[in-house]
């Protein structure tokens, strides 16, 4: 097969889930997507403008997945937005010597903590997934009555391709709610969550045949490594310094 076949067909299978989009939205998502990278980026670096870049961002996707119907996807966005808010917060305390919080490790609280985040995200997809279709249907009551019994999958030998996909959703979204909630409190723990939910991402995004997002993740999955790193060596020189 020709090389330029080859190369049409990856742009196809790129731009294809953006045929029924308008100009704004494509534009809207670009310029949110732009700034998710570089919220990255700064945070890697330890600059503050990791939250107004963040805060940007998840604003511009609840309001397009909210115009989409993708209701659960807005409210986990929305969550990002609220601990945005929280970590621009956290991150600008100064102690009495005026100097910002450093980048620490995870006590044992904040691992009790962090699992509790784990399984409430992982609840709430769940949750949100079950109702999926009532949500989607604008809260119709009267699709409440066609809902499928709760965990039914559980008692089926067959699970359709989509409800697997649901799982590995379910845990990424849990993977980022608490990577979110660590990097809000400079915890170098935080780039394992990031890193492993982006390599889980990756493929499930090309899987549902969005290759632009599963692109940005990859794309996301670069500053994160290089993020774990540089937070290490500054814990490392800190325990080294006797602080």
């Amino acid at each position: 097969m020709p090389n330029y076949v080859i190369l049409e067909k990856i742009i196809d299978f790129l731009i294809e889930p953006y045929e029924g989009y308008s100009n704004l939205q494509i534009v809207l998502e670009l310029i949110a997507a732009l700034l998710g990278i570089a919220s990255v980026i700064f945070s890697a670096r330890k600059n503050i403008l990791v939250y107004p870049t963040g805060i940007i961002s998840t604003a511009i996707y609840v309001y397009l997945l909210f115009g989409w119907g993708l209701y659960g996807d807005t409210l986990i966005n929305a969550y990002y937005f609220t601990m945005s808010i929280y970590g621009w917060y956290m991150w600008s305390k100064v102690d009495e010597n005026s100097m910002t919080i450093p980048v620490t490790t995870m006590t044992h609280k904040e691992k009790f903590y962090a699992s509790f985040i784990f399984l409430g995200a992982i609840v709430l997809v769940l949750f949100i997934y079950h109702f999926k279709p009532y949500i989607q249907s604008g809260f119709n009551t009267e699709v409440l009555s066609q809902l499928p019994e709760p965990f039914y999958w559980l008692r089926e030998d067959n699970i359709s391709f989509d409800i697997k996909i649901q799982y590995v959703d379910t845990f990424t979204t849990a993977l980022f709610f608490v990577g979110m909630w660590l990097m809000a409190r400079k915890k170098l723990e935080n780039w394992i969550f990031w890193i492993v939910g982006d390599l889980v991402a990756i493929p499930m995004y090309l899987f549902r045949g969005y290759g632009i997002t599963a692109f940005q993740y990859f794309i996301f999955l670069i500053p994160a490594v290089i993020g774990y790193f540089a937070w290490r060596k500054d814990v490392v020189r800190r325990k080294q310094n006797g602080r």
